[in-house]
């Protein structure tokens, strides 16, 4: 009885712990990884304004093929929107563009079943003819105890996938006849 008692204190001590852990971690993500694309910011931005290209370049299509795609909203510009459902690796959820500001931003709304998160592509001249190309993702976890335990993980997560969607949307871009 006295052992019994011992490992349910343990486990409301590291419970407590873990809650009040927790506080003291980040409320929000941020993850961003940046590359430059030897085409002109308009380039660029064009090709980030719609969703009509974005399974071209993005690193989870691979992942599951057979997903299925619905567009919503205009073609390109604040409005449009695209919506997934796949596998596990895929999941479902949607994103939509809530703001663009032509050459040089474009801030996405996504949603991974009740998880609202923001993307941001930021886009600057740099030489003649290339951008730099920043894609960041943020996320609020406000009070969520796991949530914030799990934030930390975030970079490990997508920055890879960030780093491959990227070098991808620079191949695409790259080896496409310049506009």
């Amino acid at each position: 009885m006295k052992l019994l008692k011992w490992a349910l204190g343990t486990l409301v001590l590291l419970g407590v712990l873990l809650i009040v852990g927790s506080l003291l971690l980040p409320s929000r993500t941020h993850v961003e990884r940046s590359i430059t694309i030897q085409r002109p910011p308009a380039e660029v931005f064009a090709t980030l304004n719609s969703f009509r290209r974005f399974n071209e370049w993005s690193p989870w299509f691979a992942a599951d093929p057979q997903a299925t795609y619905t567009y919503e909203g205009p073609a390109e510009g604040v409005g449009a929107g695209m919506r997934w459902s796949g596998n596990q690796a895929v999941g479902t959820g949607s994103q939509r563009i809530t703001e663009s500001q032509p050459p040089a931003r474009v801030v996405v709304a996504l949603d991974f079943g009740g998880h609202p998160s923001m993307a941001t592509y930021t886009l600057a001249a740099e030489g003649p003819g290339a951008t730099r190309l920043t894609w960041a993702f943020d996320t609020e976890h406000g009070y969520n105890p796991m949530s914030r335990w799990f934030g930390l993980l975030f970079d490990r997560m997508i920055g890879g996938d960030y780093e491959r969607g990227l070098a991808r949307l620079k191949t695409l871009l790259e080896t496409a006849p310049s506009r």
